[in-house]
């Protein structure tokens, strides 16, 4: 969509939700959303703030300052320079008189951190203006968080890549065993590495690999002089995320969980089963909701999974959200599957990915999570990438 389209579109909501204007500020790209949005090339030198003004009616406005006057030039709207604090800050309040109701990447209270880009001071300032300060987010993943079809095709060949890996991965460790071989996490996590790089794929962090107690921490990496040994009988499990080498290329996001045995424990099973049904309650409520048309807010899918994990009697050992935003960056800045960490009230918008990955972590024992990758099209259909796991693999 062209900046002027984009435009419109923002305009229109803002007038019917009653709004005065948008007002996007950045300094030193501490606002990628807005920065994003705006489409400021990454060559730009943002070392000086800026403002850009969107009222719900007549010309944008753009209040940047006189050594990087041209950083705005792509946008349309007035240009107004400033050089002095003083100046700004007269620019600000003739823009803002008469206002009363703005839009900023706020988030009232910090209750959902990834949209709460701008500064205490700077919203201060704003306010000083005599205007009140709202949260952008429910418009701004409109802009920030859908996919075009590139990036949807990114996204499915990132998650094929994954299910190898991990195919690959579950077979180095059976292998190794079967001929009595030394194997641990450490080796397991590089020969992951080598697949996403040799399919043309990267990665922000490198996978979680993680056997017995080590997998009831949900973020614990194994590096090349911390590991534990892999023997038989243990528990695995691993998550791994990549995206292509491609500008704008979105991440996948996977879990998946197994024994170097035979058949799992009994309480694996439990305990697998619980998790595999609350993510199965989870894509239903999604589908549903995208089938009878109605809108969903992330909140709602983590309540629906957290209920189920709850009446099951491990409501405790579920220490995270259901799922989170996917994009470009592996922790998206789109709505999350969340009343838990953060009550996240945003609407799940058709053309946008998100994971759904509840867990149950058992202190000392093992944990299970199991992940994989929602998107939702245009027209409403629901679909799964990265693959269901239905039961616990069995690596010998």
């Amino acid at each position: 969509m062209d900046f002027p389209d984009k435009l419109k579109e923002v305009q229109k909501y803002l007038f019917e939700k009653c709004l005065d204007g948008w007002l996007l500020y950045d300094f030193r790209n501490q606002n990628d959303l807005a920065t994003r949005f705006l489409e400021i090339p990454d060559s730009k030198m943002l070392t000086r703030r800026f403002f850009y003004w969107i009222p719900a009616k007549g010309e944008p406005q753009k209040f940047v300052h006189a050594i990087e006057a041209d950083n705005l030039s792509h946008l349309p709207g007035k240009q107004v320079l400033y050089s002095t604090w003083q100046k700004l800050e007269e620019i600000l309040k003739k823009a803002l008189s008469g206002k009363e109701i703005i839009l900023m990447e706020y988030s009232k209270n910090n209750a959902i951190p990834y949209l709460s880009k701008v500064d205490g001071g700077t919203l201060e300032l704003v306010k000083g203006c005599g205007v009140e300060v709202e949260s952008s987010g429910t418009l701004l993943q409109r802009y920030t968080s859908v996919w075009s079809k590139d990036q949807y095709a990114d996204h499915v060949e990132a998650a094929s890549v994954l299910s190898k890996a991990a195919e690959d991965a579950w077979r180095f460790v059976g292998e190794k065993l079967k001929n009595q071989e030394q194997v641990n996490e450490y080796q397991v996590q590089q020969k992951i590495l080598e697949v996403i790089k040799s399919c043309g794929c990267q990665t922000e962090e490198p996978p979680i690999v993680a056997v017995n107690a080590h997998s009831a921490d949900p973020h614990y990496l194994p590096c090349s002089d911390r590991w534990d040994p892999i023997k038989r009988g243990d528990f695995l499990l691993i998550d791994l995320y990549c995206r292509k080498n491609k500008e704008r290329a979105p991440y996948a996001d996977i879990t998946r969980v197994a024994v170097a045995a035979s058949k799992p424990q009994e309480k694996h099973r439990e305990v697998f089963e619980i998790v595999r049904r609350a993510q199965a309650a989870a894509l239903e409520l999604v589908r549903q909701r995208f089938q009878e048309k109605k809108k969903l807010m992330g909140r709602e899918v983590d309540r629906v999974c957290r209920t189920l994990i709850d009446a099951s009697g491990y409501g405790q050992y579920f220490i995270h959200r259901t799922g989170h935003n996917l994009d470009v960056q592996l922790h998206g800045p789109g709505a999350n599957l969340d009343d838990f960490e953060t009550r996240d009230e945003r609407e799940l918008l058709p053309g946008t990915c998100f994971t759904i990955e509840p867990g149950i972590y058992l202190p000392g024992e093992f944990g299970i999570r199991l992940e994989y990758d929602v998107f939702v099209h245009l027209d409403g259909e629901v679909v799964v990438n990265g693959g269901m796991q239905n039961e616990i693999a069995c690596l010998l």
